[in-house]
């Protein structure tokens, strides 16, 4: 019955429909993976075309503590063609993190427009919904479609259309109402790399080692939660400076100055290990965070709103090609970055004066072979 409604809303409306839902599949007894009442049951997304025809059903592979769900035994890679913009890929929520199916599907078959049903639960400083859903976007230079469950009192808010040069989002955690998000957004074809621009500029500089004359003028190093991880942070004093913090094989390093000194406390955090808490995976992570107060022991903590206008460039020594470039402003919204790419073996991220009070400037990088 569900799916015929979504079938006959397709039909009737010549739209493509992407839903997510439950569904069920028997299994035989033979089966040493068939659960004891005999069917299998996968957090499933189904599509339909303009005629009401299901041309594609995916399975969630990677599983968020959701007990009455079964991973499938092979990962999915499914996407179903368009006449308006070719192929669409499909994935769901917890997938966006890892290797397979995701990174897979999209490096396998070429994609360039992903439709991304979420329930995602916000985790600030690096891991809102609609942060990361912009990063990814920026990351793989993909079209992004992202449609999040909302609910405030969980956490779960931030929907948006993401190209890699601009975003459309909806993210309210004041109130329950929903939006319709609508938007035109050029096609991103194989052979075309839209209008992002990877580019250097005379005056960015590579990063070397902060000077060691003086260690009595480094700024103090200190060791901080954030996102249930050990970051090992320096405070970012002053108007303007450059700073580097290390942890294991990752340097970051960062040049900034601020338009107006505020009463507000920002510091450069580094994490080279394995994340553990809510999943296992891989991270190596830069990150320029407003903290929470006044005091070391704040770093880290989730913050919504911020006043400082930054110029900065963040590089990394990273380890892995798949960098996540995060950049969140006051109020939880979306900025862009100037300038970003490799560059003697670091990859940077360059902004010159945030459109409002920055929260996050982050180079978030996933190691998948090391999860």
């Amino acid at each position: 019955q569900v799916l015929q409604r979504l079938s006959c809303m397709a039909l009737k409306n010549k739209i493509f429909l992407v839903a997510n839902l439950g569904t069920k599949q028997p299994c035989e007894y033979t089966d040493p993976h068939c659960p004891s009442d005999g069917r299998y049951q996968f957090n499933t997304n189904v599509a339909f075309n303009d005629d009401g025809m299901l041309v594609a059903t995916y399975r969630k592979h990677n599983l968020y503590f959701e007990y009455a769900f079964d991973t499938p035994p092979e990962p999915d890679y499914k996407f179903f063609d368009t006449p308006f913009a070719g192929k669409f890929g499909m994935f769901t929520c917890f997938d966006i993190l890892f290797f397979e199916p995701a990174v897979n599907l999209i490096r396998q078959y070429n994609l360039k427009q992903v439709v991304y049903p979420t329930a995602w639960m916000n985790q600030l400083p690096l891991l809102s919904a609609v942060e990361f859903q912009q990063a990814f976007a920026t990351a793989f230079n993909v079209n992004l479609l992202a449609a999040n469950i909302h609910h405030p009192t969980l956490g779960m808010t931030g929907s948006g259309i993401y190209t890699p040069v601009k975003s459309f989002i909806y993210h309210n955690m004041e109130s329950y109402g929903g939006k319709l998000i609508v938007a035109e957004i050029p096609v991103i074809t194989t052979d075309n790399k839209t209008n992002l621009e990877i580019c250097f500029k005379e005056e960015q500089k590579t990063p070397g080692r902060v000077s060691e004359k003086g260690n009595e003028h480094l700024p103090p190093l200190f060791y901080a939660e954030m996102m249930y991880d050990n970051f090992t942070f320096v405070p970012v004093g002053g108007e303007k400076g450059e700073l580097q913090v290390c942890a294991s094989t990752l340097c970051c390093y960062l040049n900034y100055q601020r338009a107006v000194l505020t009463n507000e406390l920002y510091a450069l955090g580094v994490f080279d290990g394995l994340h553990t808490v809510h999943g296992t995976y891989y991270v190596q992570a830069c990150a320029l965070v407003k903290c929470g107060g006044l005091s070391f022991s704040t770093c880290g903590q989730e913050v919504t709103d911020a006043t400082a206008l930054i110029d900065f460039q963040l590089w990394g020594n990273m380890s892995t090609p798949y960098i996540f470039p995060l950049l969140l402003t006051s109020g939880i919204t979306l900025d862009f970055a100037d300038h970003m790419g490799w560059k003697n073996n670091h990859y940077f991220i360059s902004k010159n004066r945030t459109s409002s009070g920055l929260l996050t400037a982050a180079l978030y990088g996933r190691w998948y072979e090391k999860d």
